[in-house]
């Protein structure tokens, strides 16, 4: 039999191209029009890059021998390559290749084919070379030393023979199979991604349209029983007769929104601790836009948990809740916890906190977008528009795993043409929200740069002093070893500034998937009941588990709270119903 070619109908290709012609006119005018700023990299500002990169030259100048052994590694391992690639080619080496662990070179033909293993190895040594050449420099201050790895890194996986047409064999492959249609739709989709980001790059990680909110993406049942310019209330329907006296309160991030706890039922954590007993309030927090840009750090703690707790007392008679704060939520759960501490007031029984930060003496890559210079310029562009815009932080937040969420998305879209499937997570992640420019100004000075949370009294809140010590409740905390965001070594410690009993859990996989882990999941966890000083002695003491970590947190809550109540339906209390949960605040969306 003989194989079919691709065959080209000239006057459909004539009739793509025209289109694509005349949306890329117009995207382009778009483009040019949003480019008021090239230095503007996510939060980040690259204008003072340069010198940096200067510093490291110098230094490399003055003591050049961190250059002199890198060249020597990169020659005897080029040396090495050349020698495998000859026993491959004259079939007097290994006949099965060791497979990468690298997703980026996952096709069958990075390995079994000679001349795209040797560009991949190729890549790999040179890569290594660069990037321990800047790494081995020594003399620059620790801030520039990090931007410098950083950035070098984020070149280094763009020159990734991955990401070109010519290098990349699966994308050679799907060319000729189709006579060059996948480059035909990468450019549609490319086009369509900067429309949808309004002249700005807003690339599509899955299939936007499959997922509708209440519908087929967070259903969990509930109700909005409370809200105000910040904040909607959800109180949750009970599925158990009988339900756990304290309310168990929610306080979700406001960089994200919360139906990352309520994708699937599958691995719903609201809706599995309702099924264990629990009367659930989570707060829904507003997508904001200019007119909120002067709300404030405090003002999301007076009216988002402070707010809630009341609204809460008012729903169900109970004056004390299980709070469960999760990172930038569990940042604030612990300023409300200290506050309410402060002011001898008993709202919170315990505390949950969720892959958070509260001391940022070490933040890892995001401390490449915060400091002096690039926090004043990200804050005369909140002043102009009101608030941070959400591509500029997601931007911020896919650089720190650009493999994963920029140069494989990059080469599926655009390179190979394919649309993407629907993926629940990441419909959620391209969900993004923006930041009020007077909170979010406080929170990366405050926080991030001037670490004063960690200090007693470092920061003040509604005229009270903040002091973390003064947190004497029992508090869970719950991070995620391969966490990009909150390092998990920097979340432990916590485990020094509360006074209160704590029980600290590892779970494995990163800022999301190890925390919606669910009962089934293939990650499991680490526990160890000592708290010595430091978190590598910790993890050395502790016991690996499989499955899920979150029976272990429910059988903790259990202990704190194991008297019973009939359970509480919404609007049963003193609270109206105001609509259907997921509710609206949740529904404004950013971007597209």
């Amino acid at each position: 039999m003989v194989d079919r070619q691709p065959t080209w109908d000239a006057l459909a290709v004539a009739s793509q191209l025209h289109e694509i012609a005349k949306q890329s006119q117009l995207l382009m005018q778009r483009f040019v029009a949003s480019q008021t700023d090239v230095t503007r990299l996510g939060m980040g500002d690259t204008s003072t890059l340069g010198f940096d990169f200067v510093d490291l030259m110098t230094r490399m100048m003055s003591d050049p021998t961190p250059v002199a052994n890198a060249q020597i590694d990169l020659f005897n391992d080029s040396v090495a390559l050349w020698q495998r690639a000859a026993e491959r080619m004259w079939k007097t080496g290994p006949s099965d290749p060791e497979k990468p662990n690298d997703k980026r070179f996952k096709h069958p033909d990075w390995t079994e084919n000679a001349v795209f293993n040797y560009v991949k190895e190729s890549y790999l040594v040179v890569a290594k070379a660069i990037l321990s050449t800047v790494r081995d420099v020594k003399g620059m201050d620790e801030i520039s030393a990090r931007k410098v790895d950083f950035y070098t890194r984020q070149f280094v996986d763009a020159i990734s023979p991955s990401n070109f047409v010519a290098t990349n064999p699966e994308v050679l492959k799907a060319t000729l199979d189709t006579g060059g249609q996948n480059l035909l739709r990468g450019l549609e989709n490319l086009l369509s991604d900067l429309s949808r980001g309004d002249g700005r790059l807003s690339i599509t990680m899955t299939d936007l349209k499959a997922f509708r909110l209440g519908e087929n993406i967070a259903t969990t049942p509930g109700k909005i029983v409370f809200q105000n310019n910040l904040m909607q209330l959800i109180q949750y329907a009970p599925t158990t007769a009988n339900v756990r006296q304290r309310p168990l309160l929610i306080i979700p991030p406001w960089i994200n929104k919360f139906y990352v706890l309520d994708l699937q039922p599958k691995n719903s954590l609201i809706k599995w601790a309702i099924d264990q007993g629990h009367t659930v309030f989570v707060i829904s927090w507003v997508n904001p836009d200019e007119k909120l840009a002067e709300k404030s750090f405090e003002d999301y703690m007076l009216e988002g948990p402070v707010a809630a707790l009341d609204a809460i007392k008012g729903a169900t008679g109970e004056s004390q809740v299980n709070a469960v704060g999760y990172c930038l939520g569990g940042t604030l759960l612990a300023s409300t916890a200290a506050y309410l501490a402060a002011n001898d007031v008993s709202r919170i029984a315990s505390a949950t906190y969720f892959v958070t930060l509260v001391d940022f003496s070490e933040v890892g890559d995001m401390a490449v977008f915060i400091d002096k210079e690039q926090l004043a310029s990200l804050e005369k562009r909140m002043s102009e528009r009101g608030y941070l815009d959400a591509q500029d932080m997601s931007a911020s937040f896919n650089m720190l795993r650009a493999n994963d969420l920029i140069w494989s998305f990059v080469v599926n879209n655009y390179l190979l043409g394919k649309e993407q499937l629907p993926f629940d997570l990441l419909f959620w992640n391209s969900d993004a929200t923006r930041m009020p420019a007077a909170m979010h100004s406080f929170y990366l000075r405050k926080m991030y740069l001037e670490n004063r949370l960690a200090e007693p009294g470092g920061i003040t809140l509604a005229g009270t002093p903040i002091d973390l010590s003064k947190i004497n409740i029992p508090s869970f905390i719950l991070s995620t070893r391969e966490d990009h965001i909150a390092p998990w070594k920097s979340t432990y410690a916590a485990t020094r500034l509360y006074s209160g009993p704590i029980k600290f859990v590892l779970s494995a996989s990163g800022h999301m998937a190890g925390v919606i882990s669910a009962p089934g999941s293939k990650y499991g966890h680490w526990i160890n009941d000592d708290l010595p000083a430091g978190a590598d002695q910790w993890l050395s003491g502790a016991t690996s588990h499989q499955g899920s970590w979150w029976p272990v947190w429910d059988a903790w809550v259990t202990r704190l709270d194991d008297v019973r109540v009939p359970a509480r339906e919404p609007g049963g209390g003193n609270l109206p119903i105001i609509e259907d949960a997921p509710g609206s605040y949740v529904r404004v969306r950013a971007v597209g």
